[in-house]
């Protein structure tokens, strides 16, 4: 694609996303989730294969419908009321036609089948883009509309979206899939304290997206897909593999790492609701999602080289760039001090 046109669709791309966040009125926040969804189709469907075309569309077509949902929901809101406001949903219906709608967006249970799919169609940097900044856009309305959304339906989609993001990832080999399962798994306890905590909810987006953002960087850098690639990582950078294993229980939520802070919180804020049973139930739902990661870190551990060296004779193709592993590492382990400072 050309470097102009890709850089135009991500300008695009950004600004529907703040078009979406900063505004009040319906009508502004559907035109600005269409601008994103039309900005993105291009670079998912800019490697001309079927399964780019595939993802493309199952993308869109998803999401044009998640919008229209949206839309009809705000309108069917706007004649009983005659207030366009996101703020004022007072019409029945209207609360659980706009929980589907965003649960289809950001690919809570049961509306979920479409991000694994449309992850492992596209290539890595795609693939980032889909499980990080396109969540702003349905998060920034949940955190706007939370308060009048229903609360049971949220909680029942959180803890199925931990046991299904858990349960389906055990059996996968590719990584783009296994962190699509992921992100539905971490997408649970989002919703599971949406309607509890915004400060939390906004912390736990925060941290998922670095540590994603951190898994990603180091399998785009190693041209990693599979597991099976995995075991190959310390031929490319012998500290490597560390830091992938270290992110990945970060990801997990092992403390004292980074991703333990959100679960924690989450834990302590649900059990001070007296909502016992979610939090077991997520609790418990998220030793599924620490199965394969602990899985992940074996398969990577498994061959690595006891030398301290790089290998003279290499089988994988040494980066284009030069990794720089300080964010990483600063991401992973030292946020945990500091959050006193970050929640309080």
């Amino acid at each position: 694609m050309n470097p102009h046109i890709m850089a135009m669709m991500i300008s695009n791309i950004a600004l529907g996303t703040i078009i979406t966040a900063a505004s009040y009125h319906w009508f502004l926040a559907w035109i600005g989730l269409e601008l994103n969804t039309l900005a993105i189709i291009p670079i998912l469907a800019k490697q001309h294969h079927p399964r780019a075309t595939e993802a493309a569309t199952k993308y869109f077509i998803i999401q044009a419908t998640a919008s229209s949902i949206i839309l009809f929901s705000s309108t069917f809101n706007a004649w009983h009321t005659g207030i366009w406001n996101i703020t004022q949903l007072t019409t029945h219906p209207t609360p659980t036609l706009l929980t589907i709608a965003l649960a289809m967006k950001l690919g809570l249970v049961p509306m979920h089948f479409w991000l694994p799919e449309v992850m492992q169609g596209t290539n890595m940097t795609t693939a980032f883009i889909i499980t990080t900044w396109q969540k702003l856009p349905p998060m920034s309305l949940l955190y706007m509309t939370t308060n009048q959304l229903p609360t049971t339906i949220l909680l029942i989609m959180a803890v199925s979206s931990t046991l299904i993001g858990g349960w389906s990832g055990l059996n996968q080999t590719q990584l783009r899939k296994i962190m699509a399962f992921s992100s539905i798994g971490h997408l649970g306890w989002m919703a599971a304290i949406s309607s509890i905590s915004h400060k939390l909810l906004l912390l736990t987006l925060l941290i998922y997206m670095l540590m994603t953002a951190s898994i990603f960087t180091i399998l785009i850098s190693s041209t990693t897909k599979t597991t099976k690639d995995l075991g190959s990582m310390w031929s490319i950078s012998p500290a490597l593999p560390t830091i992938m294993l270290i992110t990945l229980m970060a990801l997990g939520g092992l403390p004292p790492l980074t991703g333990f802070i959100p679960k924690w919180l989450i834990l302590q804020e649900l059990t001070s609701n007296h909502l016992i049973l979610v939090a077991t139930s997520l609790a418990i739902t998220s030793l599924l999602s620490l199965m394969f990661y602990m899985r992940l870190t074996y398969i990577t551990a498994l061959t690595t080289s006891p030398n301290t060296t790089n290998s003279t004779m290499k089988w994988r193709f040494k980066p284009i760039k030069p990794i720089n592993l300080t964010p990483m590492i600063s991401t992973t382990f030292f946020i945990l001090p500091i959050m006193p400072l970050i929640y309080t």
